[in-house]
């Protein structure tokens, strides 16, 4: 059960990244503009984001099985209709659904996390998530980049579409409701409107909100980007983006698997606070180097350590966000996941406003988000985490 959580998150990261090498193609395929294909990940996000606000209430009140069942084959069909896109303004709807789909995957794993853990054991678990989404962004690209040399793009829909399907017969099979009958939420709008309002009153949620909408558009900036910075302005090719991404992504990864022994060793805020410090360095590097028309090392050395930033902030702001609500999982996993494709999709659509050949806009962006993800960190989580903490001492005393 726990290995199928995990595979479940890979559906939002693959539907992401598999397709990232062959995003030059597709543009000059279809006809279209950079800006007009980067739509098609803005589409995504923007189905993703919507998507978890739709399931995780939902999961709540009728379980985590069923919607689980449903998205998955909507993922399925969703697919096969982006493999099948005549245009590209068809491509961004179909992608708006696979998004809405995709988004199941991630709510019911971090729902059925809260479920099944807690304390040491749920970090731990939500580090495992962000270690398996490392390795998909690893994977995605580099199978990404030999299956449109083999197939083109709409073989990797066609790939996603076959992935689906196995992760939807492993889920009808293996799946077991984690949520009992006893703990599910009662019916009516103003029950969730209710939820909502509640956690709209927590500072704390409402900082690892921000928090990771910030820090995960700083992320998909790169995604949206780095395939046009590194192929239209350096000169790599599909393969060699894919093998530098590859590179990237096990930063993520890496300080992904280490942000839960550090935050058992010190505390999750202190292990944010590190994570939010190395994204703000990658930022500035990123700045100088796109402003500067700096060498590649010096521009993918900032981005190897954006991505190691991200990997040590989520793990504990996801802990930190969904630890307060262990009655109301999915619909805290919903806010949360939804401020982290909702923010990077309002944003990745200006990565590209300049052309393929200038980073400046790219690195912009990512400073801002880190930026974000920082003011939201010092102003709203800090002061509200030493409140609970002195609250906790004074009843003890």
């Amino acid at each position: 059960m726990a290995i199928l959580l995990a595979a479940l998150t890979i559906c939002a990261p693959i539907s992401m990244d598999l397709y990232l090498p062959a995003l030059p193609a597709l543009t000059r395929d279809l006809g279209t503009t950079t800006s007009a294909a980067q739509l098609t990940i803005t589409a995504c996000l923007t189905g993703l984001a919507l998507g978890q606000v739709i399931t995780g209430p939902l999961s709540d009140r009728f379980g985590r099985r069923r919607p689980l069942l449903v998205g998955l084959a909507a993922f399925v069909l969703a697919s096969g209709a982006c493999a099948l896109s005549p245009s590209i303004e068809t491509l961004i709807l179909a992608r708006l659904g696979q998004g809405f789909a995709a988004a199941t995957g991630i709510v019911i794993a971090q729902a059925s996390g809260r479920d099944l853990y807690s304390g040491q054991r749920l970090l731990e678990y939500y580090s495992r998530l962000a270690v398996l989404g490392g390795l998909a962004a690893i994977v995605g690209p580099v199978l990404g980049s030999h299956v449109a040399r083999l197939t083109g793009w709409r073989g990797m829909f066609l790939l996603l579409c076959l992935v689906g399907s196995v992760l939807l017969a492993a889920s009808a099979r293996v799946a077991r409701e984690t949520l009992p009958l006893s703990s599910r939420t009662g019916p009516g709008l103003h029950v969730l409107l209710g939820r909502f309002h509640g956690m709209a009153r927590d500072g704390l949620f409402i900082g690892a909100v921000i928090t990771m909408g910030g820090i995960q558009a700083a992320s998909f900036a790169y995604l949206a980007g780095g395939t046009f910075i590194l192929q239209e302005i350096y000169g790599l090719s599909a393969q060699g983006y894919a093998l530098i991404f590859a590179i990237t992504a096990t930063g993520y990864m890496s300080f992904g698997s280490l942000s839960a022994r550090l935050s058992v060793r010190w505390s999750e805020m202190a292990v944010l606070a590190l994570g939010l410090t190395l994204a703000g360095l990658a930022a500035a590097g990123l700045i100088l180097a796109a402003f500067a028309h700096l060498p590649l090392l010096c521009m993918t050395v900032p981005m190897f350590a954006l991505l190691s930033g991200v990997g040590l902030t989520v793990p504990p702001t996801t802990s930190l966000a969904m630890g307060g609500y262990p009655h109301l999982a999915g619909t805290a996993a919903s806010v949360l996941q939804a401020a982290r494709f909702g923010f990077g999709a309002s944003l990745v659509p200006l990565v590209g406003i300049a052309g393929p050949e200038d980073a400046r806009p790219f690195a912009i962006i990512v400073a801002s988000g880190v930026g974000t993800a920082s003011l939201a960190y010092i102003a709203l989580m800090r002061p509200r985490f030493s409140n609970s903490i002195e609250q906790v001492e004074s009843a003890r005393a």
